[in-house]
């Protein structure tokens, strides 16, 4: 299979279709190779436009989404990021060209081991991975210029936005029970965290963003 075609097919027909023109976030997307973040079963499916097995009951986001993701929270090249839910570090390596540094946290002790390996193989610097509870972020290493929740939730924990720095933005699909998922962008200004949701989306739910359980009697 031609992967390099494939990626370009990718950028004409579903990223710059889809109101994604930001130049960096689209040479981002040329420039990493999605099939390397996936099982050779899969490899064929890499640049479908729906979210693609990796593993531990993971999926990829699809690309249109963490493109249009990325292009509102509007990054910047001094700015120091932290991926939630990193899976094999595929959304962290697009954020690693846009950005200083990245944090990519993983729970699953497997696909973070998948990702640091692949982020050797291509010679990616400026990522750290690191395991741990996905709601409860990487405050060591912060504060953040921007976080990406790499996967859909039904709410965001305040131990998260806590870690962005002032002016810091987090971008996720929320998305919640019998809801259609938006693509929403949180800001924290002056200790005060506000959102907004931007656009249509749909994501695979990540593990430990969903609403508690409430008892009926």
């Amino acid at each position: 299979m031609d992967y390099a075609a494939a990626r370009q097919h990718m950028i004409d027909s579903q990223i710059k279709t889809n109101k994604v023109t930001d130049p960096s976030v689209i040479e981002a997307l040329a420039a990493v190779p999605r099939e390397a973040f996936v099982t050779d079963a899969q490899k064929k499916l890499a640049y479908i436009d729906r979210p693609v097995a990796i593993g531990a009951g993971r999926r990829m986001t699809e690309p249109m989404v963490l493109a249009r993701l990325l292009q509102v929270a509007q990054l910047k090249l001094g700015d120091s990021a932290l991926v939630v839910g990193a899976g094999t570090g595929y959304s962290a390596a697009i954020v690693a060209r846009l950005v200083k540094k990245v944090v990519a946290l993983e729970s699953a002790p497997e696909l973070a081991e998948r990702a640091k390996a692949i982020a050797a193989q291509l010679g990616i610097g400026n990522i750290s991975v690191v395991t741990g509870d996905l709601t409860a972020g990487r405050p060591g290493d912060g504060p953040y210029d921007f976080i990406l929740v790499d996967g859909a939730a039904e709410i965001v924990p305040e131990a998260l936005t806590a870690q962005l720095a002032d002016r810091g933005r987090l971008a996720v699909v929320i998305k919640d029970q019998g809801v259609v998922g938006r693509g929403t962008l949180f800001t924290r200004a002056d200790g005060v965290v506000s959102q907004r949701a931007i656009f249509d989306a749909d994501a695979e739910a990540l593990p430990g963003f969903t609403r508690p359980q409430r008892f009926v009697f």
